[in-house]
């Protein structure tokens, strides 16, 4: 072997991911971290692959995508180069059909034709060298020939076939041109043509999940207040149990909502438990925080006795299935004092120096009720002890886990966790309840979480919501996919604390429709705005701490707008997915416009943002942009019903009573 062949691989050989080979490919995308976390997709989604590709000199570049299903089976995708051309930036949009472990790599190759069909285009109309130029077309032409008719691809080569007879230097140079520029000729020698100096990246992973964990609309209730009673004697109340939730359940199925979401089902600690609004003195009847998990009847892996037993909780979870919902269980790593994890294994908490655990805290906050686990004293125990409770609830039916305060945990504990998981049960899927920063949230994702809370419940204004929104649909969907809850528990959003029906209504509608994947917790829909303290945004007389018994029937109620919402999302795939986004122009601060595309599928979102005013204004459309090729088109209000001509300039009058229009793009004129 000579020097030569130790600095000159060959043409074929895989290139490590921080070198370039014969023919440069950078900054591929979507990877995570250089390859150390999986991208993320479902089934079905459509997804850009991207990178930068070039080479020496003037000649053409081609690049492939190459896709590597669970199964081994490869496919490919061929890649275009993108505007602005200067930046030799190539993608492919895919679609990968099937749930598992992906890979993909990217193939660079040199395009001999459109190479010569550029130069040919320029001779040719001049007529110069028409004998070398024909000759080289004769040579291409022979191999896409041979290849052509190998795949079985007749048209194809008839059309090559015919212009290599047509291309004779002895014709007039304008016909050699008319031949050579034929468009079902670009098209089959595209197809068939000679690529040479094919250099792979290395194979770069993506996980498929179902489309549940991209596309989902969650409706969240504490089952102790479903059917509680309070004796108007005695003043004691009675806890709701698991059979008392079923109409919820139907309620919610009703709604059109496909997950139902419970906070801690656990018992819940005696010691320290919190009273009505969060204060330190509870009464003997007061439920507590059942997030303050565990006591004397048990830890993570028991049933509240208030509630029911297991099997109550098994047929809860039947009833949910029958209904075409699924169950998102609390997962809060933590423990209230009277958990058996503090006696038996107290290395898991952290022991101060005065000798006692370490409650929770945010000075001045203190949170008594609470230990944090502490991942570092054993983390074998404690990481093989989070995975047998997935794993318990997990075979009790339960296929999503809404999991509290992860950004208080190491990452590490849940890429472990994560992983492993995915190993066993692929089906299972994580939401990061992460109100954190941004790096951490994003990181969350990364390691392994399908879903995450964002900051949707802080963008008020046009500006903010148009930013988030394509920050999400572009920086970060390849890992962090956004779950847009209208409210929490926790957050009694403030852009609804006028109590004005209609801004519970925008909020509504702009959750739902801006992400594919959004929730409510309960009351929101009734109008439930009172805070604990002016500006603050907690709740007064929050469920955290209280039964809250409602009539999810009691008017006035936005259900049958809830209702409509989720109807619309489930008729059009262009809502169900997050990344085809486009924020609109509009000449109102308070009209809010978006519109999402999937296949033919076109979804244009008008809203107002003053839910006490009429607001009027224009809303630009790049028509273009959105692949339509008149210059009006026809759009129905799912909302109301009307139909509407629109262009590239449209008029919009909203207000409080009809505070947006969703409109289904029809016929284009």
């Amino acid at each position: 072997m000579s020097d030569l062949d130790n600095v000159c691989p060959s043409p074929t050989t895989r290139f490590d991911q921080f070198k370039f080979g014969r023919l440069p490919i950078g900054k591929v995308a979507p990877v995570i971290e250089h390859g150390a976390y999986p991208a993320k997709a479902v089934e079905g989604e459509q997804f850009p692959i991207s990178a930068r590709i070039y080479r020496e000199g003037h000649d053409k570049v081609g690049a492939t995508v190459v896709l590597t299903a669970p199964d081994g089976q490869q496919s490919h995708v061929d890649m275009v180069q993108i505007w602005p051309e200067g930046l030799d930036i190539w993608q492919a949009w895919v679609r990968l059909d099937t749930t598992g472990d992906w890979t993909f790599r990217i193939e660079a190759w040199a395009d001999d034709w459109h190479t010569w069909h550029h130069n040919a285009d320029i001779k040719l109309a001049a007529g110069m060298d028409l004998e070398l130029v024909c000759a080289e077309g004769h040579d291409l032409f022979v191999d896409a020939l041979s290849r052509a008719r190998s795949a079985g691809a007749d048209a194809e080569a008839v059309v090559i076939e015919a212009a290599d007879a047509g291309l004779k230097p002895s014709r007039p140079f304008a016909e050699l041109h008319r031949v050579a520029m034929a468009t079902d000729l670009d098209a089959a020698m595209t197809r068939f043509g000679r690529r040479r100096l094919t250099t792979p990246t290395v194979d770069y992973p993506i996980q498929v999940d179902r489309k549940r964990a991209l596309y989902a609309s969650w409706y969240e209730f504490f089952p102790r207040s479903q059917g509680a009673t309070r004796d108007p004697q005695t003043g004691q109340w009675r806890s709701g149990t698991f059979n008392d939730c079923y109409p919820m359940l139907e309620h919610i199925a009703e709604m059109g909502f496909d997950v139902a979401y419970v906070p801690p089902i656990h018992p819940v600690g005696r010691q320290f438990r919190k009273g009505p609004n969060n204060s330190l003195v509870a009464g003997p009847d007061d439920p507590g925080s059942p997030w303050a998990v565990g006591g004397p009847e048990g830890g993570h892996d028991a049933i509240h006795p208030d509630l029911g037993t297991i099997e109550d909780f098994d047929a809860f979870v039947a009833k949910a299935h029958s209904l075409g919902l699924e169950v998102a269980l609390d997962f809060a790593l933590q423990a209230s004092p009277d958990h058996p994890w503090v006696t038996e294994h107290p290395e898991w908490f952290t022991t101060r120096l005065d000798g006692t655990i370490a409650y929770a805290e945010n000075p001045p906050k203190k949170y008594q009720d609470i230990y944090p686990i502490n991942f570092d004293n054993d983390p074998d125990g404690m990481y093989h002890e989070a995975l047998r409770l997935i794993e318990y609830w997990v075979d009790h039916g339960v296929t999503i886990f809404r999991v509290d305060n992860p950004h208080t945990k190491p990452l590490e504990f849940w890429d472990w966790l994560t992983t492993q998981v995915h190993q066993t049960h692929p089906e299972v899927i994580f939401l990061a309840e992460a109100f954190s920063r941004p790096e951490v949230m994003q990181t969350l994702g990364k390691a392994g979480f399908h879903m995450s809370y964002t900051y949707f419940t802080w963008r008020f204004t046009k500006q903010d919501l148009g930013a988030y929104l394509m920050e999400l649909a572009t920086e970060t969907a390849d890992f962090m996919r956004p779950n847009f809850f209208v409210n929490t528990p926790d957050i009694n959003p403030l852009s609804v604390r006028s109590g004005a029906p209609a801004a519970f209504a925008i909020r509504m509608i702009l959750a739902s429709m801006m992400s594919p994947l959004w929730g409510i917790y309960q009351g929101f829909e009734q109008f439930e705005f009172e805070p604990l303290k002016p500006g603050g945004e907690e709740y007064l007389n929050s469920e955290k701490y209280e039964y809250r018994p409602r009539d999810f029937n009691a008017k006035p109620n936005l259900n049958e707008l809830m209702r409509r919402l989720n109807e619309i999302r489930r008729e059009h795939p262009a809502l169900q997915q997050l990344r085809r986004t486009t924020v609109l122009k509009t000449t109102s601060d308070e009209i809010f416009a978006f519109a999402k595309n999937d296949g033919d599928d076109t979804v244009i979102v008008v809203c107002s943002l003053n839910p006490h005013e009429t607001v009027s204004g224009e809303v630009t459309v790049d028509l273009k942009d959105l692949g339509i090729a008149a210059e009006t088109f026809d759009v129905h209000d799912e909302l109301t019903g009307a139909d509407f001509v629109w262009g590239t300039r449209n008029f919009v009058l909203l207000d409080p009573a009809r505070p947006a229009h969703i409109l289904t793009v029809r016929a284009h004129h």
